[in-house]
C-alpha cells in the first residue's frame, strides 16, 4: 500500500524544481523575520501542500502543471498549461488546493492535540483560514474558480464579502485581488462561452455540496483552534 501511494507522488515531486526551493527558501526567510523561522517554514510548507492538491488534481485530468512558484506575503501559484475543457474540471483543479491544503492544517491539528504544543495549533489556525480564505468567490482566488460552476452571479456576493473584508483590514494585497478579479470577471462576462458552463446539474450539486460544506469546516475549524490557544493562554497566564 505504501508503494502504491508513493507512485502517486513520484510525478507530483517531478514538479519541484530549482524555483520552488529556491522561491521557497526566500519566502520562508522574508515571514521569519516577522514570525521567526520555525513557523515562517511550516507556513510555506502549508502553502506548498495547498498548491500540490492542485497539481495532483491537473494531473488526474490530464491538464500540465508547471512548477510551483512563491512569492513572498502574496502565497504561490501553480502555472496551469492547458485549458480546462469546462467549468466542472476547472472547478476540481481549484477545489483540491483547499482541500488537500486543509488536510495539511489538520495534521498540524492533530499533532498540536497529541503533544500539547501551541505551536503546531496556531500553524492549524493559519493554514484553516488561509484555505478559507482562498474560498472566497473571487477570481483569481480558488472560490472565484470554483463559483462559476453554480452561477457566476456568485462573484457579486464574493465581492461584498471581500470589500467589506478590505474595510476591516486595509489589506493592500487583497485590494490588488479585488481589481484583478473584477477585470477578469468582466472579461468573463463579455466573452460568455455556454459550451464551457454547460455542466451536468448532478456535478453542480455535488460542487456546491463540496464548495459550501469545506468552507463552513473551515470557519468551525479556525474559530476551534483559536480557542484551543485562548485556553492554552489562558491555563499558562
Amino acid at each position: 500500500m505504501l508503494l502504491g501511494k508513493l507512485k502517486v507522488l513520484v510525478p507530483l515531486l517531478k514538479l519541484v524544481k530549482l524555483s520552488t526551493l529556491a522561491t521557497m527558501a526566500i519566502s520562508i526567510g522574508a515571514y521569519a523575520m516577522e514570525w521567526g523561522f520555525a513557523f515562517a517554514a511550516g507556513f510555506v510548507l502549508l502553502i506548498f501542500v495547498h498548491e500540490m492538491g492542485h497539481a495532483w488534481m491537473m494531473r488526474r485530468q490530464g491538464i500540465p502543471a508547471g512548477a510551483p512558484i512563491f512569492i513572498p506575503f502574496v502565497g504561490a501559484l501553480i502555472a496551469m498549461k492547458g485549458r480546462p475543457r469546462d467549468a466542472w474540471v476547472e472547478a476540481l483543479v481549484a477545489i483540491a488546493g483547499p482541500l488537500v491544503g486543509s488536510a495539511g492544517a489538520l495534521v498540524c491539528l492533530g499533532i498540536g492535540l497529541a503533544t500539547g504544543h501551541p505551536f503546531w495549533i496556531a500553524l492549524a489556525s493559519t493554514g484553516f483560514l488561509l484555505n478559507l480564505f482562498n474560498l472566497l468567490p473571487v477570481p483569481p482566488l480558488d472560490g472565484g474558480r470554483i463559483v462559476p460552476v453554480m452561477s457566476r452571479w456568485l462573484w457579486i456576493a464574493g465581492y461584498a464579502g471581500g470589500i467589506a473584508l478590505w474595510i476591516a483590514t486595509q489589506s493592500p494585497l487583497l485590494l490588488v485581488i479585488l481589481l484583478l478579479g473584477l477585470i477578469e470577471a468582466w472579461r468573463a462576462f463579455r466573452r460568455s462561452d455556454p459550451a464551457y458552463l454547460a455542466v451536468a446539474p448532478r456535478r453542480r450539486l455535488l460542487v456546491a455540496v463540496g464548495y459550501f460544506g469545506l468552507a463552513g469546516l473551515l470557519a468551525v475549524a479556525h474559530a476551534g483552534a483559536d480557542l484551543l490557544l485562548a485556553s492554552w493562554h489562558a491555563a499558562r497566564g
